[in-house]
């Protein structure tokens, strides 16, 4: 029988017991506020965090942009320039800190050159800290929908980041292959691991045709998967997922270094599980996943918070998640034990079952011409849809039972839901103007000049956008400057 440790590592990457990096997912509103929300987290044992971004940032918008008027600072952070950076982070030490995790797919080119800029900044080496960049903006244009240029000109600005990162801080995660999101829209669990692996593919297959061996990209990057409420079957998702993934790397790229064909994955608990209704039961939920995520052999946890179905977590209830994983990790004790359910033939069963489903997604997209075809055609979208209906149909029905909404209802009593101050986008908006009236406009003006010639040269567009953000050029300055030679996503396809 397999064991933990060994090809293709169905029963875990390491043999060794480790606990998992535990982060939450914070920001809101200005690089202030969210400041203050991560120092409370780390004084409560985070290990490391994710940086939630807010809808104009992802879009590459500025704040005081029209188009971001009632967004800014909604569901995290207003992000405009370094200057917000160095707010952020002020007073965290970066070195302490095993993860620095973010949203940014569109912009993950530029979260990249903020924090090489910041690192600068502070007299310190880029990669003398671990930033995990998730960069994975394919799965944007199936499943969250902050993608901003073409597919074909998107991919080429993640497969920048990922070589930049390669090249130059190889301790960063520069692509974090998101299936969180594609479960997040309806799919099932070979959907949500094929998709990813699908979109992995195609990062993979260009950045190894610029030269990069393949040993020396695979190590470096994350999956990012979502674990739900249906325990056993998450955990051999989580299973099977290390098993595909190895074996690609073997047979598909001849991978040698064995750290190519562990796959490491950051859970996510998922948040769709998660009811308005007795919203307290989130909490159970949240219990239960975490739960599975430990059996799976997660590298790294968030747990989401029990109010995030009525809005962003109020500081109370993104604490009491952060001690879910860790009375899981330590209290349980099965972080003290590798895939503890190994060998029972209920979950060896379904983790060759789950393994064999990915493997007929991955084909299927394989034959319809890869990724770029699927998202190209609609083919993704499509049958993403279908499957969140099919879902939903069987809740209304009473198939799929979820306590408190169709089984067990009862009036929700009221319950404290965070706000956010809506003058914090006003004090956003002047302080973005202020930068810009503070700099140097020629040294900025110069930059993105830099970074248009990158752009329309086919060049790494990396190092320009450091000398730009350096130059306190702003998000939407860079993305407008990369938009007039890239263009917009018009989409075509019909669902």
């Amino acid at each position: 029988m397999e064991r933990p440790g060994e090809f293709p590592y169905s029963r875990g990457i390491s043999a060794v017991p480790k606990p998992w990096v535990m982060g939450q997912y914070a920001g809101f509103g200005t690089a202030r506020q969210s400041n203050a929300r991560f120092r409370t987290l780390l004084d409560a044992g985070v290990t490391g965090f994710s940086v939630a971004l807010d809808l104009p940032t992802q879009l590459g918008l500025d704040s005081d942009d029209p188009r971001a008027a009632g967004e800014v600072g909604r569901v995290g952070v207003a992000i405009d320039s370094l200057d917000d950076i160095e707010t952020l982070m002020a007073g965290i030490p970066l070195e302490k800190i095993s993860q620095v995790r973010t949203t940014a797919n569109s912009i993950g080119y530029l979260w990249t050159a903020l924090f090489t800029a910041l690192a600068e900044r502070q007299g310190a080496h880029p990669n003398d800290f671990g930033l995990f960049i998730q960069n994975d903006v394919l799965k944007e244009f199936i499943a969250r929908g902050t993608q901003i240029f073409p597919p074909g000109p998107s991919l080429k600005l993640a497969v920048d980041t990922i070589e930049h990162c390669v090249r130059h801080t190889p301790r960063w995660v520069p692509l974090a292959m998101s299936g969180y999101h594609i479960a997040e829209t309806g799919g099932d669990a070979a959907q949500e691991v094929g998709y990813t692996f699908a979109n992995a593919i195609a990062y993979l297959d260009e950045v190894t045709a610029r030269g990069l061996p393949i040993d020396a990209v695979a190590p470096t990057l994350f999956t990012f998967l979502s674990v739900g409420i249906e325990v056993l079957d998450e955990i051999a998702k989580l299973r099977a997922a290390r098993r595909v993934w190895a074996h690609l790397m073997r047979d598909r790229y001849g991978a040698r270094d064995p750290r190519s064909s562990q796959l490491r994955i950051f859970a996510f608990t998922a948040g769709s599980s998660f009811t308005a209704q007795q919203p307290l039961n989130n909490v159970v939920r949240a219990s239960l996943e975490a739960l599975a995520a430990a059996l799976g052999g997660v590298q790294t946890l968030h747990v989401s918070a029990y109010d995030e179905a009525l809005g962003v977590p109020t500081e109370a209830a993104a604490t009491l998640a952060l001690r879910t994983q860790q009375i899981v990790a330590f209290e349980s004790g099965v972080a003290e034990v590798v895939d503890p359910l190994g060998g029972a033939p209920e979950i060896e069963a379904r983790t060759d079952h789950a393994e064999r489903r990915i493997r007929d997604v991955l084909g299927d997209v394989e034959r319809r011409g890869g990724a770029l075809a699927c998202i190209e055609s609609g083919h993704f979208g499509r049958e993403l849809a279908d499957a969140a209906y099919h879902r939903t149909q069987a809740v209304e029905r009473g198939d799929r039972v979820v306590i408190g909404v169709n089984r067990h209802e009862s009036p929700t009593p009221p319950l404290e839901v965070f706000t956010v101050d809506p003058a914090r986008e006003a004090e956003q908006v002047t302080a973005v103007r202020a930068v810009r009236a503070r700099r140097d406009a020629t040294a900025a003006e110069a930059a993105l000049r830099a970074v248009g010639d990158a752009a329309r040269g086919g060049d790494n567009v990396v190092p320009a956008c450091v000398a730009a953000v350096q130059a306190y050029a702003t998000i939407g300055e860079v993305v407008g400057t990369l938009r007039d030679v890239y263009g917009t996503w018009r989409p075509t396809a019909t669902f």
